[in-house]
Formats: C-alpha cells, sequence, structure tokens
C-alpha cells in the first residue's frame, strides 16, 4: 500500500481517540479481505445457482468475517502483545498500539463469541472447523500455547485464514472442500504469514521472541515461504490447473523482490492488494463455472 493509499485510508476512518475509531484501526482494515475474502471464494464454489451465493447465512458469514472476527484475531495478538509492540515500527501510524482498556478487551471477547451464533445453522463439519478457527485465533497470541512465540508453529497455525473459506464452502454445499484445496491453502497461508513476519524480524529480536523468521534470518526466510507457495500451487493440481496457475504468482514474486532488492518492508504493504486480485481472479473462475458450467465438460 502506498502512502497516498495508506493517507485516503486514514481519512474516511473515525479519529483514533474515539472507541470507534480506535476498534477499527485494530482490526487492520488493509486485511479485513485476508478472512473475508475466503468466504466470497467458499461461496463461489460451492453454490449450485446465483441464489445460493447471497443467502442470508452467506452473507452473515461475509459480515461476520469482515469485521468482528478481524477485532477477535487482532485484538487478541495486540493484547497480548503490548509489550512487543513497544518496540514495533509498524505500530507507528499504519496499526494502533495496546495500551490498556476494558472497553477493547469486552469488544474482542464479544466479537469472538458472535462467532457462537452460527453454530445452529452449520453442519457439523463446519461447527467443527469454526471451533478450530476460534482456537487458533485465541492460542496463535495468548498463552498457554501462544504459538507466535514458536518458530514453525507460527507458521503452521496460520492455517486459520483459510477456514473461513471452509466454513462458507460446506454450509452451503453440506461437505467439505477438497483434501487439495484445504492443504493447498493451508500451505499458501503459512507462506504468506512468515512472509509478513519479515518485516518484523528485528523488533522480535530486540524483544527476545523466536519466530520462524527470527530463526531462518531473512533470505532463508525468502526460501521457505517461495517453497511454501510452490507446495500450495503443486497441491492445487489436484483440484484443478487453473488454481496452480493463479498461486505460481507467490513464488515468482518472492523471487523478483529478491533479485530486484525491493524493500521487504514496503512490499509487505502491496500483498493486500495482490492478494485481493489474486482471490478475484480465482473466485471469478467459480462464478464462470456456475453461470456458464465447466468448459473443459462435454
Amino acid at each position: 500500500m502506498t502512502e497516498q493509499e495508506s493517507f485516503a485510508l486514514e481519512r474516511v476512518l473515525p479519529p483514533e481517540d474515539t472507541a470507534v475509531g480506535y476498534l477499527l484501526r485494530l482490526s487492520r482494515p488493509r486485511f479485513w479481505l485476508y478472512l473475508a475474502g475466503p468466504v466470497v471464494v467458499g461461496v463461489a464454489y460451492a453454490a449450485t445457482s446465483v441464489g445460493e451465493l447471497f443467502t442470508p447465512l452467506a452473507l452473515a458469514l461475509f459480515a461476520y468475517f469482515l469485521l468482528p472476527a478481524n477485532v477477535f484475531l487482532y485484538g487478541v495478538n495486540d493484547i497480548f502483545d503490548a509489550d512487543i509492540d513497544a518496540e514495533n515500527p509498524k505500530k507507528e501510524g499504519r496499526e494502533v498500539r495496546y495500551q490498556g482498556s476494558r472497553l477493547v478487551v469486552a469488544a474482542v471477547v464479544v466479537s469472538g463469541l458472535l462467532g457462537l451464533a452460527f453454530v445452529p445453522f452449520l453442519p457439523l463439519a463446519a461447527v467443527a472447523t469454526l471451533a478450530v478457527f476460534g482456537f487458533l485465533a485465541t492460542e496463535y497470541s495468548a498463552p498457554p500455547l501462544r504459538f507466535k512465540t514458536t518458530p514453525f508453529l507460527d507458521s503452521l497455525s496460520n492455517g486459520l485464514y483459510i477456514l473461513p473459506g471452509v466454513i462458507a464452502y460446506t454450509a452451503l454445499s453440506g461437505q467439505l472442500p477438497p483434501l487439495g484445496a484445504i492443504v493447498g491453502g493451508w500451505l499458501w497461508t503459512m507462506g504468506m504469514h512468515t512472509f509478513s513476519a519479515i518485516p518484523d524480524i528485528e523488533p522480535d529480536r530486540a524483544a527476545g521472541i523466536e519466530t520462524t523468521a527470527t530463526y531462518l534470518g531473512r533470505f532463508n526466510t525468502f526460501l521457505y515461504c517461495a517453497g511454501m507457495w510452490l507446495l500450495a500451487a503443486v497441491a492445487f493440481v489436484y483440484v484443478h490447473p487453473f488454481f496452480t496457475v493463479v498461486l505460481m504468482l507467490y513464488p515468482l514474486l518472492v523471487f523478483g523482490i529478491t533479485f530486484a532488492r525491493v524493500d521487504v518492508d514496503e512490499a509487505y504493504w502491496w500483498y493486500p492488494i495482490i492478494n485481493s486480485l489474486a482471490g478475484m481472479v480465482i473466485t471469478m473462475g467459480g462464478l464462470y463455472v456456475l453461470v456458464y458450467g465447466n468448459p473443459f465438460v462435454g
């Protein structure tokens, strides 16, 4: 995200010194589609008619994972990372620092509990997936497990980002997505999480926090991300080569950023746009099949 885009976003958000403004910034508006986007993809591929794209359940899942789930996920993160974030330059302007507030804690707890409202309307497999999402979203940052402080577990636990899509797909179709899609999506999120941790290497080391990125170092972390994204593309071959073609963009970008010597701290802010565009292409593929049928089936 450019400075101009960042400034434009700041102008449309309420002031940080209001409760609403603080919570919106805490929820990372730039990253809202990281949770809500998979819901759109899941619905697009599970729907059997255009009308199913806009069922109350589909719309409610999108709304929950667009804002309340982000308040919950990033709120838990900020509450338990208050000491670490004191040294993190990303908190200067683009994000906010948690400084202790019962109102914030209450909003985060309520945002998490709102997810329970879906339980009566979901198949058992989707309920189980929702429970896994809640567990990982909490224990990524919160004790006793605090996955984010253990190399490779921090990466592995970030499979939580594809779970909204799994929930939405299962809610509409009554069954889990293909295994290749779940594995591929999980590997993709592992790469994305670890890439996003590269700008935090020095602040995390200063705070005494060990992550996959601090353990591997900057260059090896680039290789790790490229490897995860390449494996994700391979896994999607077992779903459809279309997904593989789209996902091959990611390992290619890693090598492009490395050899062009692009500042990764700046490249990190491009990824919400890159991910949104990739998600849009994948979603359009699903909608095309829904409306016109599979062009490769006679």
